[in-house]
């Protein structure tokens, strides 16, 4: 129990004291590795002789830019740098308990904020491309009385996400905690590549996939 709270990291002495979480905390620290790494990537960039790092990192970010233009159309090509941006965050989010860290995804008002800002990116998108007279008419389709049920619908799509990223985050935590404690010599390790490796990339990659049929959705 000790370990799913989400403690005070440290106290900004500004208006009183800003106390600041440990998932804040971590996430800033992710934020900072992610600028770091990229800086150092984007340095020597060449476009007559690119080196091998160079080209696998276009080669990563071509098929991930295939693979979001395949699911919502090439005419959302501006959405998908935000898309790669939270996969990469939740992604190592998700990891980086193997490192010595709590990861972020698994204090609630972190999956929540995620959640809220696909919520506002979904319903944008609906917007910017019908505009909002027919965004407002939606809600009424095929027949009006539906209209509360559509309206329900814009809470049900990030609460499903957040609650979804949460619930699998924390299971793996306390699956991997209670393992550790019956036989913390060996059995860990191989759930460990399952648990803390392929279902924190897992989860990100559903959280976003989810996050661009949603949009896929609100904009027919």
């Amino acid at each position: 129990m000790e370990e799913l709270n989400c403690d005070t990291a440290f106290t900004i002495p500004l208006f009183g004291g800003i106390k600041i979480s440990e998932s804040v905390a971590v996430t800033w620290i992710i934020m900072a590795v992610v600028v770091l790494l990229c800086v150092i990537f984007v340095r020597n960039l060449s476009v007559e002789n690119p080196g091998k790092t160079q080209l696998l990192l276009e080669s990563a970010i071509g098929k991930g830019v295939d693979f979001f233009e395949d699911v919502m159309g090439k005419e959302n090509r501006r959405y998908i740098p935000y898309l790669i941006t939270v996969l990469i965050y939740i992604g190592i989010a998700n990891i980086i308990g193997l490192f010595g860290f709590k990861p972020p995804t698994k204090d609630l008002n972190v999956t929540i904020a995620l959640a809220v800002m696909s919520m506002c990116l979904i319903e944008y998108s609906g917007i910017h491309k019908n505009g909002l007279k027919h965004w407002v008419k939606h809600f009424a389709k095929p027949v009006p009385f539906v209209a509360p049920i559509m309206v329900l619908e814009i809470v049900i799509r990030p609460l499903s996400l957040c609650m979804r990223l949460f619930g699998n985050v924390l299971g793996a935590f306390v699956i991997m905690e209670l393992l550790k404690i019956v036989a913390p010599a060996i059995i860990p390790i191989p759930f460990s590549f399952y648990f803390d490796i392929f279902d924190g990339f897992l989860q990100a990659y559903v959280f976003v996939f989810l996050t661009a049929l949603f949009m896929n959705e609100e904009q027919e």
